[in-house]
C-alpha cells in the first residue's frame, strides 16, 4: 500500500508521463481526520472525473494550525496509510502548508475538486487563482449531511461509558 504514498516531488516527476498519455490528473485535498463515509463518497465522486487521483493530506502540523490544538485525533501517517488503501485514490501526499497551493503549483492537476460548500463564494478558495492561471478546472463535489469529523469527535466527546 505505501507504494501509493508519495512526496509531492516523485508526483511532480510523474506528471509529464501522464499528460504525455492524455490522462486527467485530478486533485482533491483534506484532512480526512477521523476517515467516513462521506470522505469515501466525495473521494469516489472526484476519482471519476479523470483518469489518476491523488490525494492531498494536511499534515499533523498544519491540521493543528487549521482545526485547533486537539486535532488531528490520527497521526498523518496512519491517515496517509488509510486513504491509500481505498480503490479510488491512486496517490496520497501529506503537504505541511496551511493550504495546498504550493502542492497544487507543483503538481498542475487538470482538476482540483473542493466540497460544496466553498461553491459560491461562501468559503474563500486560497489556490483558486493557481488552478485557474495554469488553466486548470475547479469542480466542487457534494456534501454528504451528517457525515463530517468535527461532528463525530463531538458525538465521542458526549458519549458518557459504561
Amino acid at each position: 500500500m505505501t507504494s501509493k504514498i508519495r512526496t509531492l516531488d516523485e508526483l511532480a516527476a510523474l506528471r509529464p508521463g501522464w499528460a504525455a498519455e492524455g490522462k486527467k490528473l485530478v486533485w482533491t485535498n483534506g484532512c480526512f481526520d477521523l476517515l467516513h463515509a462521506g470522505h469515501v463518497r466525495s473521494l469516489r465522486d472526484a476519482k471519476a472525473l479523470g483518469d489518476i487521483l491523488i490525494v492531498g493530506i494536511n499534515s499533523d502540523q498544519s491540521v493543528h494550525q487549521n482545526k485547533g490544538p486537539l486535532r488531528p485525533v490520527v497521526p498523518e501517517s496512519d491517515r496517509a496509510e488509510v486513504l491509500a488503501a481505498l480503490e479510488s485514490v491512486d496517490y496520497v501526499t501529506i503537504f505541511h502548508q496551511p493550504d495546498p497551493v504550493q502542492a497544487i503549483s507543483l503538481l498542475h492537476p487538470d482538476i482540483h475538486c473542493k466540497g460544496a460548500d466553498y461553491a459560491d463564494d461562501a468559503k474563500p478558495v486560497p489556490e483558486r487563482e493557481t488552478v485557474l492561471a495554469y488553466g486548470g478546472e475547479i469542480r466542487f463535489l457534494p456534501i454528504y449531511p451528517g457525515r463530517s469529523t468535527s461532528d463525530l469527535i463531538a458525538r465521542i466527546i458526549k458519549v458518557e461509558r459504561p
